[in-house]
């Protein structure tokens, strides 16, 4: 089995982990006896996962090697999923959702330390495939999660079987995993900047953070602004945020041709004006049917955002062997994860004291700032080569 299946069927199984258990957290809500204060606390054990686990994961991915990592965490996400099913209390669900996330956050940065090992091999930009492999695996799995709800299936029957699922089709393509040599094995180069002291990389972070808050605020929100904002029934409502996902999935599958066509940062500021003008569309037209294509805009607008900025990233590290990237990937992660920990409550507060329809120009706006930060990052780089080539 390529490499380049075998990482994407790993992104795909990340996102079939997420897929699996979001769509039921009422039942796991009423199985613990949450309400609503309460769940979102035990919500939040999964976002502190996300934070902590990634950059352990960049250091672990450069000691260990990526590939180690991805077979270790996505191991430790089955195992952890199946646990989850079992839970009683608040206080487990909050154990068993942190985990979910620690485990997930792990696997994310060494699936993208693959992917970027992989684009080296090939010479060529592949990223948004793999990141379309999250995308249709948290699909996939989503609609399975429905189907085992519609037949009253259990949690704990449930996710035991989409763990030992995902685990069996690990173990049929981790020989296919690329491998890169542990730290200690690689020859010392010249020291390196830590990734917080490089603007360049908190340039490249800003685009997934951006894209993060405009992604939960199409999670989170889209169904309530259709409902409250344009008159739309909730049934329909409901698939306006199904509409963004697919429009994700299927346009990523495209963007990697778009980044080898155009380049990197113009396949970026090309997509944040169009996710900015589709946001905007929903906010702002009262009316459904305009508000349903906003969303199916934003999501093919943000599809490249994610997969180009991490691969940029990865690209930002390499050494002159070759290796390198895992710190700066997992730099820019963890950055980005914060916009899903802040996004909820922003919205939240300023739909509080505004409208739901004001929050989301700010989301517009938001998305739109993905292009000035692809192209100062983009400037920063080429300072930073041509710093590097200037006399000692």
């Amino acid at each position: 089995m390529s490499d380049r299946v075998a990482v994407f069927v790993v992104f795909a199984l990340n996102g079939a982990v997420y897929g699996s258990w979001a769509p039921r957290v009422p039942a796991l809500a009423d199985q613990a006896g949450a309400g609503p204060g309460t769940l979102g606390l035990a919500l939040l054990g999964g976002t502190a996962g996300l934070l902590l686990a990634a950059p352990l994961s960049g250091r672990w991915s450069e000691r260990f090697g990526a590939r180690r990592v991805m077979i270790a965490s996505t191991l430790l996400s089955c195992a952890v999923l199946a646990v989850t099913g079992l839970v009683g209390s608040v206080a487990w669900l909050a154990i068993a959702l942190f985990g979910l996330g620690f485990a997930s956050g792990a696997l994310d940065v060494a699936m993208n330390v693959g992917g970027v090992a992989v684009e080296r091999r090939r010479g060529t930009a592949i990223m948004p495939v793999f990141h379309a492999g999250f995308s249709f695996g948290g699909l996939v799995a989503s609609a399975a999660a429905g189907l085992a709800a519609a037949r009253h299936w259990s949690t704990d029957r449930h996710f035991l079987v989409a763990a030992v699922v995902a685990a069996l089709v690990l173990v049929l393509v981790h020989r296919g995993l690329p491998r890169s040599a542990p730290r200690v094995e690689r020859r010392v180069g010249q020291p390196r900047t830590a990734p917080a002291r490089r603007p360049v990389l908190w340039l490249l972070a800003a685009v997934p953070l951006c894209s993060a808050v405009a992604e939960g605020a199409s999670s989170d929100w889209s169904a309530l602004l259709l409902v409250t904002e344009h008159g739309t029934g909730q049934g329909a409502a409901a698939l306006a945020f199904t509409a963004f996902s697919l429009a994700m999935a299927v346009t990523r599958l495209g963007s990697a041709w778009m980044q080898r066509r155009f380049g990197a940062t113009r396949t970026l500021v090309a997509g944040a004006v169009v996710a900015g003008a589709g946001l905007l569309t929903s906010a702002v037209v009262p009316a459904a049917g305009p508000a349903f294509a906003g969303f199916v805009l934003a999501g093919t607008g943000l599809a490249a955002a994610f997969p180009v900025a991490l691969s940029l990233a990865g690209a930002a590290g390499k050494r002159a062997d070759g290796s390198g990237g895992e710190r700066e990937i997992a730099f820019v992660t963890t950055v980005a994860y914060t916009g899903f920990l802040a996004g909820p409550p922003l919205i939240g507060g300023l739909a509080q004291v505004t409208s739901l329809s004001a929050s989301f120009v700010l989301v517009a706006v938001l998305a739109a700032l993905i292009a000035p930060a692809a192209a100062g990052a983009s400037r920063a780089r080429h300072r930073e080569r041509a710093a590097a080539e200037l006399p000692v």
